[in-house]
Formats: C-alpha cells, structure tokens, sequence
C-alpha cells in the first residue's frame, strides 16, 4: 500500500474536487465567491421505537420541497438532496453477509470511492490500516445497491463508487468509538482523497448530487421496510451562484441548513489560525492529521486544466 493517493502523489485528491464539476475561473466566475440557499425538513418520533414510516414521511417532505432545487441543464442533475436518519440496525443485519455486533457498538458509513479499480483497492487499504491505527477492526464492506442510468450526464460524469464499511472497536470497548470514528474518517480524507458522507455508531446520511425525487429510487436501500428510524433530516440544495457536487450535498453529518452563510471565509480562517492549539483526548495523539478541521473551499484552477477523470 502506498502513503499518498493517488499513487505517486503527493497528497491525497480532494473529494471535493473528484466528484465535482466546478468550472475554471474565468470572466466575472470565481470560485471563492460561491454561496448556497437551501430547504430542508425535519422529522422525528416520540413513540420510542424507530420505524419505516419515518423514512417514508421525511421522503415526502423531501420531494415536496422541488421548488426550493435547483436542477442542471440536461434536467437530471440536481443541484444536491439528500436524507439523515438514525443508524437503521434491523436492516444492516438483514443485507450484510457477516455478523454485526450490537446496536451503538458498531461505526458504519458510505465512502464515496474512484471509479478505477486499482484507486479503489488503494483507498480501501488506507482506510483498513488508518481502522486498525486506531483500535478499530474492519468487519466488513458493502457495496451499495444503486440506480445510475436516473442522473443526469452531468452528474454521472463525476460520481463516485459507493461502498459501506462496517468498523467495531478491536477491544470490545465502545465508549470513545464515534471518536475513533471520527479520526479514521478525517484521516482518510486527507491521505486517501476518501469522502465519508457520515461515519458513525448513531446517524447514517444518504445523499448525492441528485434532485428530489431521485433520491429514493437512486438508493434502493431507502425503500426496503427494514429501514427504520425514529427520526429523519431531509435537504434540497438550490444554488442560486455556486455548482453542486456529490460530497456538498446536504444533510451533513448532524444537521443541515436553509440559506446562505455569509461569513464561511472568516470562519475558515478563524479555525485555520487556531487549529494548532487544538488539544483534547478526544483528537488523538496526532491530532495535525486530521486538519483541516474544517474543509476548505474547493481549489481554483487555471481554465487550461481539466478535473480528475472520474
């Protein structure tokens, strides 16, 4: 296994470059100034136990909520959609060839991957030894059942290959696991250009660069009764000034928002200046692997140079 990816490189390919479309700066277009305005919808029960019905309701939100999408020139690309619900355990159990253990005891999380077969085993490596770096075992991988031939041109030239990795910590203690979770995640991202959409023990994230209703049939998982929850976040992107791409789809990771942040620079900068003087136990013993902290804006290009082949 090599130390950067792609291999030869000297750093990881951003995620958010790969599987994007942004265009080169040129006229008054530059990319520094893109802003987005969304909607989104929230749903949850209090019933205490998590159900289909859940997905269902927060799927019906989602495509009522067309009017606030933006779709591209050839109408099946979207402008970004996606659903955040909680870990649907029944299911996973259901679909996955090897033994689970129990709920809240396991990580779970889509990573959007290279397309090429020799990018995709590279990353895969790089998540497993960054895994076993940090205490955690690989259980498995999943392919992740989906409809392709419904995007658009558009978005089908950049979109990843989707596969779930399935993680438990190696010593049967899950107090710190989400922690755990969330280095190899940011880990993987910045050594390995790996995109996780969410990796966690408690929420799962479905999303891409698709309309409202393609969400659904795009992902057949979101349709099988088995997959429940007490509660859903859904979100449509309408970019009023900015292109989409499949990792900036929203929901994020906890929530998701409705119109334009203003001051994203001044906060990228902000963490950027103070990010050395991050400690807590929780960041690891290395913490400088995880920045940035934040993601940083997409990186401009020269109009003569063309984007990652997908």
């Amino acid at each position: 296994m090599t130390d950067s990816f792609p291999p030869g490189g000297a750093s990881a390919v951003s995620p958010f470059t790969r599987f994007a479309g942004f265009p080169a700066d040129t006229g008054l277009y530059r990319a520094e100034n893109e802003k987005d305005a969304c909607g989104l919808a929230v749903i949850a029960t209090l019933r205490g136990e998590p159900g289909h019905d859940i997905v269902d309701a927060a799927l019906t939100a989602l495509r009522n909520l067309e009017h606030r999408g933006a779709v591209g020139a050839d109408e099946g690309t979207g402008d970004g959609a996606g659903l955040l619900t909680q870990v649907p355990d029944e299911f996973f159990r259901a679909v996955t060839a090897f033994d689970l253990p129990a709920a809240g005891t396991y990580a779970v999380g889509t990573a959007f991957l290279p397309t090429e077969a020799r990018e995709q085993e590279t990353a895969r490596a790089g998540v497993e030894s960054i895994a076993e770096s940090e205490g955690l075992e690989v259980l498995g991988w999943r392919e992740v059942p989906i409809v392709a031939d419904l995007v658009g041109a558009m978005s089908r030239a950049c979109m990843p290959h989707f596969v779930q990795v399935f993680l438990a910590p190696a010593d049967g203690d899950a107090s710190d696991l989400d922690a755990r979770a969330f280095r190899v995640r940011k880990r993987s991202q910045n050594k390995f250009g790996v995109y996780f959409p969410s990796l966690s023990s408690k929420t799962m994230v479905y999303k891409g660069m698709l309309t409202t209703a393609q969400l659904e049939p795009f992902y057949p998982d979101l349709s099988d009764p088995r997959f429940k929850t007490m509660l859903g976040i859904v979100h449509s992107r309408f970019s009023t000034n900015t292109f989409p791409s499949w990792p900036l789809a929203q929901p994020f990771r906890t929530i998701a928002h409705n119109g334009e942040i203003n001051t994203v620079k001044g906060n990228r900068n902000w963490m950027r200046a103070r990010q050395s003087q991050l400690k807590n136990p929780l960041l690891g013993e290395t913490p400088e692997e995880l920045f940035p902290i934040c993601t940083p804006a997409p990186p401009t290009r020269p109009p003569s140079t063309r984007w990652p082949s997908c």
